[in-house]
């Protein structure tokens, strides 16, 4: 098509196979949408294209796509605000013929297996390394494995005494995450042949971290799990055989210099605000410097 059309909060950049979604930054644009910056969404990811009247004197066109096909969505599932869908464009209701038109040419471009589920991830996930913090811990993905580093003042007895975790992305098959915005919010990952756990006891599985205000927020662990999640799904099943059983391992010493110093400034934020007294801060201090 090679044209652009320009919304409120991003651009769509027609190409022959693709359209190049640019999301705007700014104060009131959606943290989401800063923090992806752009995305490359080829027409055989998407399932079906809508035009609708959007809020306050506004038309949607929005691109819906197919069960699979992105990482993001797969990983959201359902649970993203609708202001912060990045397949939404909002135009002003003036507009609403412009988006009618580039609607068409948009199911025009479809493929034959539209309303079929992908077989593979179609749009790329952010890349590693990534990493945000929980509210019991730090997650860090560097493309190969997932390591959870707990936060001595928010994870529970059972994530201490389990000790750091690492998982390898061939031992994993998937990963479960619940918005930060919901009640409970976390990030679990599933490992293979691992027992189910009830989902509401993530603040007890070491496998998985948990949000709280300021913790774990959208923009920083959604495009974490769906980076993670197109990783496992690129590894593929395990080869023929007898399939090794899911390893975890616990934090040791020589721990990563960078990563101390990131926990001591997490102790000295709670101990500023009065959490911690001084001979508790001074304590874990010392033995966080004790590890490198």
């Amino acid at each position: 098509m090679g044209d652009v059309l320009v919304g409120f909060h991003a651009a769509w950049e027609f190409d022959s196979d693709s359209v190049l979604i640019r999301f705007e930054r700014g104060i009131r644009r959606p943290r989401l949408f800063q923090a992806l910056g752009e995305r490359r969404i080829p027409y055989e990811a998407l399932g079906s294209v809508e035009v609708s009247a959007g809020r306050r004197g506004t038309v949607v066109l929005r691109a819906v796509p197919r069960q699979g096909a992105d990482p993001l969505m797969e990983a959201a599932n359902g649970q993203l605000r609708e202001d912060a869908d990045p397949y939404r464009l909002v135009l002003p209701a003036d507009r609403e013929t412009l988006a009618s038109y580039y609607a068409d040419e948009l199911r025009a471009a479809l493929g034959p297996a539209a309303k079929e589920p992908a077989e593979r991830h179609l749009v790329a996930a952010p890349p590693p390394p990534l990493h945000f913090k929980a509210y019991d811990g730090k997650a860090s993905f560097d493309g190969r494995s997932v390591v959870f580093r707990w936060f001595w003042t928010g994870a529970s007895s059972a994530k201490w005494k389990s000790g750091d975790q690492t998982f390898a992305i061939d031992e994993l098959v998937g990963v479960e995450w619940r918005s930060p915005e919901i009640l409970n919010g976390y990030l679990r990952l599933l490992e293979r042949d691992a027992p189910e756990r009830p989902s509401g006891e993530a603040d007890q599985d070491p496998a998985a971290v948990v949000f709280g205000l300021g913790y774990g927020p959208v923009h920083e662990s959604l495009p974490f799990a769906a980076s993670v999640l197109q990783a496992v799904r690129a590894a593929g099943p395990a080869p023929d055989g007898p399939e090794r059983a899911p390893v975890r391992h616990a934090g040791s010493t020589g721990r990563d210099p960078a990563d101390i110093a990131d926990r001591i400034r997490h102790l000295g934020e709670l101990h500023e605000a009065g959490l911690l007294t001084d001979v508790e801060f001074s304590t874990k201090k010392a033995e966080l410097l004790a590890e490198l």
